[in-house]
């Protein structure tokens, strides 16, 4: 019984020397040893490279994804102009669009004769399928517009075959002259529409049709859409990749 006495007496005693004391070093984590384990520098250095590994990998190949989906959207936006050109070609006695206008293959130009054919108001505001969502210049320049229309189409092939780079857009004296859907002899082969950039290839200094570099989406009279490098194309008669000179108008061909 003295025993259990004194065991009693001597824990009271440690119970009142704790009282008052913080409970965290009541319980022993004051003590050396008992404290969390953290990150300790180096780890956090091995963290910080693992991640930015990770990032390196990931990161191209989301900007792959993003520029094939817009190369998707600029095709999509290529068939649904060529469901309109048919249907002007429908009301117009299948002749391609014409308004005496020579400078009618820019796209600013060029939409106002197409755009009662396509579903939705188009305007500068509001470009709807005229604009390529890589276009990172149209909407500034060009009235959201990023297709230019071949000048082939409203020029006779003798013209065509005799007229030069700044003919196209320094000439206005240059006359217009309908040409008609069954007088283009290759129409697997004849680009009516394009980018004029290289909107899902970016390149230094971009001249569009008037430079041998970049790759571009291109409309082709049967509805075909291809996606071309600009050395794929045939020289023109201006020894460009230019689709407004194709040599011999519309009864030449743009591609082999």
């Amino acid at each position: 019984m003295l025993t259990i006495y004194m065991k009693v007496v001597d824990n009271r005693k440690v119970s009142m020397r704790n009282e008052g004391r913080p409970a965290a070093i009541n319980r022993g984590i004051a003590k050396p040893g008992n404290y969390a384990k953290g990150f300790t520098l180096i780890e956090l250095l091995v963290v910080m490279f693992v991640v930015s590994l990770l990032v390196s990998f990931v990161a191209p190949a989301l900007s792959k994804a993003k520029n094939r989906a817009q190369v998707a959207v600029c095709m999509s936006n290529l068939r649904q102009l060529h469901m309109a050109f048919s249907m002007y070609l429908s009301d117009y006695n299948e002749t391609f669009p014409v308004n005496g206008d020579p400078y009618l293959w820019m796209g600013r130009r060029w939409r106002e004769v197409i755009s009662p054919y396509l579903l939705t108001t188009v305007d500068a505001e509001h470009p709807s399928c005229l604009f390529c969502p890589g276009d990172r210049i149209a909407k500034e320049q060009w009235d959201g517009t990023s297709y230019s229309y071949s000048c082939a189409f409203y020029h006779s092939p003798s013209q065509i075959n005799s007229m030069s780079t700044e003919d196209t857009y320094n000439n206005p004296s240059i006359r217009c002259y309908p040409q008609r859907l069954s007088a283009v002899r290759f129409p697997e082969n004849k680009i009516l529409l394009g980018e004029w950039l290289s909107n899902h290839h970016p390149v230094e200094d971009d001249k569009g049709w008037w430079c041998w570099r970049g790759y571009r989406n291109f409309l082709f009279v049967s509805g075909r859409i291809k996606y071309l490098k600009a050395e794929d194309i045939i020289p023109a008669g201006d020894l460009l990749p230019n689709p407004n000179l194709t040599v011999d108008g519309i009864n030449g061909r743009d591609i082999p």
